[in-house]
C-alpha cells in the first residue's frame, strides 16, 4: 500500500499503521480514509497530501 505525506508538516500516513488517534485502523488505504479525516499533526485535510 502506498504512503502519503502531508505537504504542510511532513506527517506520513502509512496504511500499514493507520491512525489510531483518528480512529483509522491499520490496513486502511489512503483512498478509504473518511472525507473529513485530517492530518493528526497540523489538522489539514486529505487534499494537502501527496503520494510518496
Amino acid at each position: 500500500m502506498e504512503r502519503y505525506i502531508c505537504d504542510a508538516c511532513g506527517y506520513i500516513y502509512d496504511p500499514e499503521v493507520g491512525d489510531s488517534e483518528g480512529g483509522v485502523p491499520a490496513g486502511t488505504p489512503f483512498s478509504a480514509l473518511p472525507e473529513d479525516w485530517v492530518c493528526p499533526l497540523c489538522g489539514l485535510g486529505k487534499e494537502q497530501f501527496s503520494k510518496m
